[in-house]
Parts: C-alpha cells; structure tokens; sequence
C-alpha cells in the first residue's frame, strides 16, 4: 500500500511537471526530452520515441520529431513517412486512434503475413497511444517499448502511459502551434529577404537596361558604347575581363571591337575568320554556355572548340550570343582568373538577358544608320519626283484647261450651227415678205387690188411673222441657255439656281450632239430644288455625262435612252445618271476616272471627261461619285453633294 501510493505520489509530480514544461519551454525536443526523463522515473522507459503528424506537408505522413532507442538508429527529424495501414505499428495507432500494446509473438506474427511489417527490431513488448489536439485530431503518436524480458508493461503501467499521453497532447499541440508560428516567420522572414534581394536585382537590371536604351538612343557606335556597355554589366555580375566581337556575316569574320583583360593588355587578334576561337564557337550554338577551369580545358582538349584564341589559364568563364531572332549579332564574353569568383547560372542568366538587349540596341543603331542614308536617298528623289511632280500637275492642268475650252469651243460649234437653221428660216420669211409687199404696192398703184388680194396679203404677213416669231424665239432661247452655260463653265462663282431649269438649259445647250442621234433623254428631277454652289461644275459634269454616253456607250445609230434623276436627301442632293448602253467590264471600270484613260484614243476620246467629272464632284461641289457597270448593262453613276455649298 505504501508503495503505491508512492508511485501515485510520483505520477502526480510527473504530471505537474510536464505542465510546467509545455508552460516554459518553446522547443518540443526539449519539451519531450524532459517527458522522457519524467517517464523514465515511474515505469521503463529506455526506448521512447514521438511520430507527430506534418500538419504543413502532404497528407497521412509523419516525421520522428523525438526519437530515443537502445538498438536502431534514430531516422532523420526532417525525414517525412508515409502512413500505410498494416504496414507498422505505429501507422496502425495513428489510423484507427487507438491505443495499441503488442508482444513480440504478436509483432512476429504480423510479420509473418506481411514481410514489410514494421522497420525496426522487434520489441519484447511494444505500447503506443495516439495524441490528439483539442477537436480530437490526432496529432501523432507516443510510443514505448522494451527489448528486456524482464521488463514489460502492465496494466497499470498501460493505463499510466495512456494518461500521459493525453497530457502531453495538450502540451504538444501548443508547442506545434508555436513551432508553426516559429517556422512560418522564418519562412516568411527567408522569403521577404529573397524577394527584397530579387526586387534589388530586378531594379539594379532595369536600371542597366534604362541606361542601355538610352545609350542606344544617343550613341551612334565607336568606344564610348562599349566602354559604358562593359560599366554596366560589371554592376551586374563581375566583370573585369570583358570582351564583345562582332559578327561579319558579309565577310564571314568576327572582329573584336572592346578588350579589357587583367593578363592582356591587347586582344590577341583585332578580326579573325568566323570559326575561331570561343566566340565562333558561341555564335555557332547561339547559345548562352557556362564553363569552369576543368570544363574549358575539355573544350580545348577535345578539340571541340577550334583554334582557342587568348588565355586558357580562366578559372571562371560565361559567354552569351547577341542574338535578335535567328539572328546573330556578336557574343559577350566575361571570365575569372581568380578562384573566388566563381560564375552561376543566375550570372549567365543575367549576361544572356543583356546581351540579347545589346543586341537590340546594336540592330537599332544599325537601321538608324540605314535610315538616315535611306533618307537622304529620299530626300534626294524625292526633290526630283517633286520637281517632276509639279511639271506634270502643270502640263495636267494645263491639258484639262485645254480640254474643258475644247469641249466649250465644241458646243460653240454646235449651237452656232444650231442657230443658223432659225435665223436661215427668218431670213427666207422675210425675203418672202418684202417680195410680197412689193407686188402688192404694184397692184395697188395699177388699180388692180381687190378685196381677195388684200386679205391674201395679209394671210402672207400673218404666216410669215409667225414663222419669224417662232425661229426667232427658238434662236433667243438657244443664246440665252448657251451663254449662261458657257459664263458658268468659265466662273468659279457659287450662285443661286434652280437644279430643274437650270438641267433643261444645259440639255438646251446640248441638242446639236443629240440632233439626228435616236437617244431619248429623261429628266425626273423635283422642282424644288433650288441649290446655291457652283452650276458651272454641274453643266460641265452633266455636258461630260451625256458626251461620254453618246461617244462611248453608243454606236453609232444604235437608239437608246439616258435618264437622269434628281432628289433631295435632307441636305444632300441625289443626282443619278443612268444609260442603257454597251457597259464596261470591271477592268475598264477601275480605270474609269484615270486621267487620260479611254477606249477611243484617236476616235474622239481624250481620256479626261470622266477624270473632270470625278474632280468637279469630290471638288468643287464637296460631294461623293459611284459608277455602276457591266457589259452591256450600261452605266450609272450615283452622286451626292450638298444642297447648299459651303465657302
């Protein structure tokens, strides 16, 4: 009885003192070494060890955070493992979060299923308890075990270890949650450092790559570029022996336009045949290489590389192509005589980053060259074209104008000729008349006049002043259309007209070219259309309308019809004209308004109507021009030009 209650005595201190243990330590292999020593003085506890759960990492894996044993080794702390049921001990206890105690028969019958039953000794006797958080997690598993037969674990003993575990549960899952803490701060502290030295590095790059564009910008080559070039790079990675050659595809030569070299005052060639040396060699692979002493010297050894060129003492060597697509410009070479500077792969990373920006700014500065020569080319032709430019504008010019007071002089022709029949007419009629008067006179000075006779003179004079009233009007209204359309093609004067009247003077003036020919021409246009732009652009698209039609659209003798249209869209006049005539096909269509285009060179064609046409519309009256054809559908041209013209 004294006995026990002494071990009681006992457990109560052990457990009073893994409490204070979970209150003051913030190690758990500290925490567990304590329970250890604790357990070790109420029952056997030579062998002893702790599997908690990785609470970061994948699931269903533990790792052995306290781990003290009499035969095998402890396994690494970091070491992760995975939880596969019926394949150990303490797998099982964690999985079914139960407390399980096995002997050795047991544990050799196990493995007598299953060779791959656990992966230490087997103990004489073996106990585990699963730890669980507060919302009964398990958090891992405590395990005891004896490989002394005189020492096994009894009931009380078991019952005992159960009740630790529960406290050491609650210790631990403070402890983890601090460790947690602990380790997310480091990982956390690990991470600001590297993204603060990234954010360093990137800013120290961009700033090279700022200062290598403006360079670039302002430089035009020569070894201001390449001094400042090598000062750039050499704030990246170290730099103190630094070559750039150039490529020469034209030459197939490599040349060495910068060398700074600690053993070597001078580059040992100045230009070399593309195929030589580590350059070549770097140009051909287009490809960024890192070499230390022992992979340079195998380079050279093998054979590799041909006709090194320079020092091969190095103890550290990066080169990178300049390379802007597929093409190559040239390579940057950086190399260490010194063992303690050493290259990485993040320094070649940083070389090939800028080399393939030099390589930019080489191209860059080559097409600013090309430019300016190409401009100057330019410039020089340029002058020509526009000299030649001007003098075809005024021979251009010069022919429309040629153009426009040929067709004026070709209606003068018409309508004169037009205006001979009704005067020819007047002329007759008024011969008649005096004639008729004169033989009145004799019969009534000879007494021979009667009543008949008088109103027979009088039939005579009424006839004949109509027949002279009629041409003469005919002819007055030939004048008067003719002279307002010549002073409207001869004036650039925006005036106010009405578009109806004003067609049917134009088509007035236009009847001798209809005279004799079986063209039908209508008119559908509203009265009300009353314009303030220029009529004389409208006469002379009109007069080249109908001129073309009869020319082009028409054989000869062959009837038709030509209808034009006029109507009002809000602000916009919609002037059509259409004819029935042969058409065009579409190639003769895209040359339409071409100057000096037409199919009947020779045959009463200048080439110009159509082009007058089209600048008289976009021009003068501001508007758009469409033209439809085909073959023997005829052609029709649709315009659109403000009412109300604009100065």
């Amino acid at each position: 009885m004294e006995s026990r209650l002494s071990r009681l005595e006992a457990v109560q201190t052990v457990l009073l003192e893994i409490g204070q243990k979970s209150s003051s330590c913030t190690d758990i292999s500290e925490f567990l070494q304590a329970v250890h020593a604790a357990l070790g003085r109420i029952m056997y506890a030579a062998n002893f060890f702790v599997a908690l759960s990785d609470q970061q990492g994948p699931a269903n894996k533990v790792r052995f955070v306290y781990f003290v044993d009499e035969v095998d080794d402890p396994p690494p702390r970091d070491e992760l493992f995975e939880l596969v049921a019926g394949e150990s001990p303490t797998a099982a206890v964690i999985l079914s979060r139960e407390r399980i105690v096995m002997t050795a028969a047991e544990h050799r019958s196990k493995r007598e299923d299953n060779a791959e039953f656990g992966i230490g000794t087997v103990a004489e006797h073996w106990m585990g308890c699963p730890l669980f958080d507060h919302n009964h997690q398990v958090l891992g598993a405590v395990v005891i075990q004896s490989y002394d037969r005189e020492h096994t674990f009894s009931d009380e003993d078991q019952a005992l270890f159960a009740s630790i575990a529960n406290h050491v549960s609650s210790a631990l899952q403070g402890l983890q949650s601090m460790d947690r803490l602990e380790r997310a701060v480091q990982e956390r502290t690990a991470q600001l450092q590297h993204e603060v030295a990234e954010r360093r590095r990137a800013e120290n790059i961009q700033r090279a790559l700022y200062e290598l564009a403006n360079l670039s910008a302002t430089a035009t080559g020569g070894s201001r570029l390449n001094m400042r070039l090598h000062q750039i790079i050499s704030e990246l990675v170290p730099a103190k022996n630094f070559l750039m050659a150039l490529y020469h595809p034209d030459t197939q030569e490599v040349s060495i336009p910068y060398f700074v070299d600690e053993k070597d005052d001078h580059a040992p060639v100045k230009r070399f045949d593309y195929g030589k040396g580590m350059s070549s060699y770097i140009l051909q692979r287009k490809q960024a290489m890192l070499l230390d002493r022992a992979g340079f010297q195998a380079l050279v050894d093998s054979g590799e590389m041909e006709h090194p060129l320079g020092n091969v003492e190095i103890s550290s060597w990066m080169g990178a192509p300049m390379l802007l697509g597929d093409q190559a410009y040239g390579v940057i070479i950086v190399q260490s005589y010194d063992d303690t500077v050493q290259y990485t792969q993040a320094d070649l990373d940083i070389l090939a980053f800028m080399a393939s920006h030099v390589a930019v700014a080489i191209a860059r500065m080559q097409a600013d060259r090309q430019i300016r020569v190409a401009k100057e080319t330019l410039e020089q032709q340029n002058a020509a074209l526009e000299n030649a430019l001007t003098s075809l504008k005024d021979a251009q010019g010069e022919l429309v104008r040629q153009e426009k007071l040929a067709s004026l002089g070709r209606l003068v022709a018409g309508v004169a000729h037009e205006i001979n029949t009704p005067l020819g007419i007047c002329v007759t009629a008024t011969s008649h008349l005096v004639e008729e008067l004169k033989l009145t006179r004799q019969d009534l000075a000879g007494g021979t006049l009667d009543e008949d006779g008088l109103n027979q003179f009088f039939d005579i004079i009424d006839q004949s002043l109509k027949i002279m009233t009629t041409n003469t009007q005919r002819a007055a209204a030939l004048v008067r259309s003719f002279k307002q359309v010549a002073v409207d093609q001869s004036s650039d004067d925006i005036r106010s007209f009405n578009l109806r009247k004003y067609l049917d003077e134009v088509l007035l003036s236009l009847q001798p070219k209809l005279k004799g020919k079986p063209i039908d021409v209508e008119i559908h246009c509203d009265d009300q259309i009353n314009m303030a732009s220029f009529p004389g652009a409208i006469s002379q698209i009109v007069t080249n309308m109908v001129v073309n039609s009869l020319v082009h659209g028409f054989e000869e003798g062959q009837s038709g019809k030509i209808k034009i249209t006029g109507k009002v869209d809000g602000d916009v006049v919609e002037f059509d004209y259409s004819d029935d005539g042969v058409g065009m096909d579409s190639a003769t269509l895209a040359q339409l308004f071409d100057p000096f285009f037409t199919t009947k060179r020779g045959s009463g064609g200048s080439g110009l109507g159509a082009h007058i046409l089209y600048n008289l519309v976009t021009g003068a009256l501001g508007g758009t021009v469409k033209v439809v054809s085909a073959p023997g559908m005829g052609l029709h041209y649709k315009l659109r030009f403000p009412k109300i013209k604009r100065k």
